[in-house]
């Protein structure tokens, strides 16, 4: 690389030093990867153009490289050479150099996060995420972790068709002072997809089954979507096992439009299973009216997502936990004894609640039914914003969450 400065009136050429990673792949392949990758299979390209692309290959623990690009990879991970090595030396994370706009991933979006972490470059900073794998309720499940391990917790859900990647704007900043734990729900991301009904309940009752299998003591939840409506869940039924809530843009139970529950609680999710291959390109155009500004995002994280979201539904298990989990959406009931709108009074867990103005998913008018319901907890609608505020606002609701978090104990 040639860096060209002007001195003096004349153009002097400097060399700039372009990082020797044949052999940082080669140290650290030589040590090996971490347990979160000793199942899995697969090519792992690394592209960093011009110098060129490694490709790693996974066979159940072992693990071998080789120069060039793989034809049939399950991840491709591109970088410029000096964010490749400081990724690679753990300087910085993975994670880091994908919000910065440094990275890109095509293909396998899990994989590529497992791999952040994998290397062993000795100690790395609390703040970098590493993906770990446990099992809960009798399901393997994978979730990120990230900040001191004796930090207060924090443990962030994704939205239905989302992964713990969606949460990822918020890990570097609450990292830095808190225990941050991310998991794939079962059924999604890069967890397995027992055969569930999928209903708010079972979600909660998984949410503290894991709380307790990774010692998280009484975390806060922060959800996005139908992670928001799980946490509400687990205030509702579990308050013992949350210390503050923080709802981002939470789907409530439908007030109407509930004409086709009856047949719809009649038809089985497997009905709706059958693969359906969209375009790439259709599920990106889908993505983006998530966002009043889809411009926001570059578009390289649309494609990320797609790709994510096209690997996940391709396997029929997973596909029947989407189609489930949105089917219980819809059935939810929104009053009753079990009612959700007639439940949400009794909610005393510390609430924050996050609406975007522009979000056609969840309308920000729901504020209202639920500040009536729930005169004590906070609210705050975010301008010119969809139902996506972490990736969307990520700053103004990084301050939101953290005002929230840190604050003085209130009364309720």
């Amino acid at each position: 690389m040639i860096d060209v400065t002007q001195r003096g009136g004349g153009a002097v050429r400097t060399l700039a030093a372009i990082p020797n990673l044949d052999a940082l792949f080669t140290a650290r392949l030589r040590q090996g990867v971490k347990s979160a990758l000793a199942d899995e299979q697969g090519a792992i390209v690394f592209s960093a153009p011009p110098v060129g692309a490694w490709t790693v290959g996974l066979d159940r623990g072992r693990v071998h490289l080789s120069r060039g690009r793989a034809r049939h990879a399950r991840t491709v991970i591109t970088a410029d050479p000096s964010t490749l090595a400081s990724v690679l030396e753990g300087r910085i994370s993975g994670v880091s150099a994908y919000l910065d706009h440094g990275l890109t991933v095509r293909g396998d979006l899990a994989l590529a996060l497992q791999m952040d972490g994998a290397f062993d470059v000795g100690e790395r900073p609390t703040s970098h995420p590493v993906i770990k794998a446990t099992t809960v309720l009798g399901a393997r499940a994978s979730y990120l972790e990230a900040g001191p391990a004796d930090a207060p917790p924090v443990i962030l859900i994704h939205g239905l068709g989302a992964t713990n990647a969606s949460m990822l704007p918020l890990v570097p900043d609450l990292a830095r002072d808190h225990r941050v734990l991310a998991p794939d729900f079962p059924g999604f991301g890069a967890s397995e997809a027992p055969r569930w009904r999928y209903r708010p309940g079972d979600l909660a009752t998984w949410i503290r089954a894991f709380s307790d299998t990774v010692g998280a003591g009484k975390p806060s939840l922060i959800g996005n979507s139908l992670g928001g409506r799980v946490a509400l869940e687990v205030g509702m039924t579990m308050p013992e096992t949350a210390d503050r809530l923080v709802l981002l843009c939470p789907s409530p139970a439908f007030r109407r439009f509930r004409e086709f529950a009856p047949l719809l609680r009649l038809l089985p999710p497997e009905l709706l299973t059958a693969p359906v291959r969209l375009p790439h390109r259709v599920i990106v155009t889908i993505i983006r009216t998530f966002f009043a500004d889809p411009e926001r995002l570059p578009r390289p994280w649309y494609d990320s997502a797609a790709d994510e979201f096209t690997r996940v539904m391709g396997d029929y298990r997973h596909r029947r936990a989407f189609f489930a989990a949105m089917r219980q959406i819809y059935l939810d009931e929104p009053y009753g004894e079990d009612g959700f709108w007639d439940r949400l009074p009794a909610l005393g867990t510390p609430s924050l609640f996050v609406w975007g103005d522009r979000d056609w998913l969840v309308p920000s008018a729901f504020a209202e039914h639920v500040m009536r319901a729930l005169p004590q907890a906070e609210s705050v609608v975010l301008p010119d914003c969809g139902h996506v505020p972490q990736f969307e606002h990520p700053d103004a609701t990084t301050n939101l969450i953290r005002t929230f978090l840190t604050q003085a104990e209130r009364l309720y």
